[in-house]
């Protein structure tokens, strides 16, 4: 255990023994390490024990606080002090500081890692574009949020499995061999239409050419079949170079019509209806998923005998199971909400805990330029591709675009400010102090000062304990946004790490030739933000740049 963890440690212990308070209670209580700059005067760790007991206790907080600042005693405390109705701010010793910085500088990333009290072995669906042509900026959005937190977990020691679910079957592919095959007749001089509800980007056109450049002709004698599969692993061939491109690579490519082929599907719903769960009326088989809270219950089979794409995702989640994940996690667009009910009304009749399934949500994005919202594209004819998106800014860029708004708002992709060179740019202006701190130290260098091996502190001053405690606060965070899937507070707190670092800068001299020791001390708190920084952008899947 890290010193912050052996401190939270003996106090839990001091609760239990000198006031008896129930494990159960402590966990649930706050013990915050406080590395918000504007809460500075309230101590270095935060408490509300003394409200969350003062009930079961029978006692009043304000003076259950009290007795617990007169006889908790610590080397690592330097005085608690009493705040509002009985909070409790617990001040931090230097010795706290200089044991803290020496544990992340020797373990460096291993440092922010938090092993889950149970590994497990997570799936996380993500992406899951139809490849019936270039994916469009939503998925941007949705890529980053799966690949973040699979890259959470992966971090903090658990078992991930990316997956991407590729809709190969069903209606969407005969329509795409369809409109395919117009463009392939058309570019053999044919004088044929494209329907109106055909696929018309200009994608197509220009993969009719390249096959028609190939096959002449004989394609005049092809199948539909034919024209579905040509098409359909072409466009899969680009989702996954765009993905690459992108810095997402999944673990395996799962084929919806993989279930169809082998049957999985049929024997999904013989088990559906083995759990007595599935009724038939005027000969369709339905699932009666209102028993558990489904606004309405679903077909299964219609009465024509053809699957309904319902059947497929019950097969495609029992498949999930049946492989013997611990937990599932889906990333889906916002008007999925119902998509959510229904999958977990299928594993409840399937005898499933729901909980094993979690749904992430995002909302719309909207790419603006010059001011303006950006909706049309020439490659599509009714969309912004995320290919566009990265060509234009690049892989960093985008990432961190995508991942810097909360999942349920909807994000405004300002192509403008991405492109931004000043501190007006969110990921300039956390490049930028990456890049700072190795100027730092080649600076140092250049003046003959050498660059501290291990961390020696003398006096810190207020700004450099808030910009450890800063540092320290990612391994907190990250086995909180694996709770509660809030995936842009990473991105957040990259900010707020490269916020209080410059200001650190702005206001004091790290390189002072005239005084050796307190430039080595402050060139350790340089490492440190090094460290960090560089943790948070391996997790973000972002190249940090060693100069602008």
């Amino acid at each position: 255990m890290n010193s912050f963890e052996l401190l939270h440690q003996a106090f839990s212990n001091f609760l239990k023994n000198k006031h008896n308070i129930a494990s159960e209670i402590i966990n649930a209580a706050q013990f915050e390490l406080n590395s918000d700059p504007e809460k500075m005067l309230f101590g270095d760790i935060n408490s509300n024990i003394a409200l969350i007991c003062s009930k079961p206790l029978k006692i009043n907080p304000r003076t259950l606080a009290s007795q617990i600042a007169e006889q908790f005693t610590h080397p690592f405390v330097e005085k608690i002090e009493i705040a509002g109705p009985g909070f409790l701010n617990l001040f931090l010793t230097q010795a706290w500081f200089e044991q803290i910085a020496r544990e992340i500088n020797q373990q460096q990333d291993q440092f922010f890692v938090t092993k889950p009290a149970q590994i497990k072995k997570i799936h996380i669906e993500f992406v899951s574009a139809n490849p019936t042509g270039p994916m469009h900026v939503g998925h941007g959005r949705n890529g980053i949020l799966g690949d973040v937190l699979a890259r959470i977990l992966d971090f903090l020691g658990n078992s991930v499995h990316k997956e991407f679910y590729i809709n190969d079957a069903g209606a969407q592919i005969i329509k795409l061999g369809n409109s395919f095959k117009i463009r392939c007749m058309q570019t053999l001089g044919h004088a044929i239409e494209l329907p109106e509800d055909a696929y018309h980007g200009e994608y197509l056109t220009e993969l009719a050419q390249a096959c028609v450049a190939t096959f002449g002709k004989n394609l005049e004698q092809e199948s539909d079949l034919f024209f579905q599969t040509y098409a359909k692993e072409h466009l899969l061939a680009l989702l996954q170079t765009t993905l690459e491109s992108y810095g997402i690579i999944f673990h395996e490519w799962f084929s919806e019509k993989s279930l169809h082929d082998h049957g999985a599907v049929e024997h999904s719903l013989q088990r559906l209806t083995q759990s007595g769960h599935t009724y038939e009326q005027e000969g369709a088989l339905w699932l009666r998923s209102t028993t558990f809270g489904d606004d309405k219950d679903r077909v299964l089979r219609k009465a024509n005998g053809e699957l309904t794409y319902v059947a497929a995702d019950v097969a495609y989640l029992i498949d999930k199971l049946d492989r013997g994940f611990d937990e599932l996690i889906m990333v889906l667009g916002h008007d999925h909400h119902s998509y959510k009910v229904r999958l977990h009304a299928v594993m409840q009749a399937l005898g499933f805990d729901p909980k094993r399934l979690t749904v992430i949500l995002y909302q719309l994005v909207h790419v603006l330029k010059n001011g303006e919202a950006v909706k049309m594209s020439k490659r599509t004819g009714n969309m912004i591709t995320l290919e566009e998106i990265i060509e234009e800014v690049g892989k960093d860029i985008a990432r961190f675009f995508f991942l810097f708004r909360k999942a349920d708002a909807e994000l405004q992709f300002d192509l403008d400010l991405a492109l931004k060179k000043s501190n007006d740019n969110p990921m300039y202006y956390i490049q930028y102090a990456y890049v700072r701190s190795l100027s730092i130290q080649a600076k140092a260098t250049q003046e003959n000062i050498a660059l501290p091996t291990s961390v020696v502190f003398q006096n810190l001053n207020d700004q450099e304990k808030l910009l450890i405690k800063k540092i320290c606060h990612l391994k907190l965070l990250l086995p909180q946004i694996a709770q509660n899937h809030q995936i842009h507070l990473l991105a957040y707190y990259a900010y707020d790490v490269a916020h209080v670092f410059h200001a650190y800068y702005n206001q004091q001299r790290v390189i002072d030739s005239q005084n050796i020791a307190l430039t080595q001390q402050r060139l350790s708190i340089i490492k440190l933000v090094q460290i960090n920084l560089k943790t948070a952008f391996f997790i973000m899947g972002i190249t940090p740049l060693e100069k602008m």
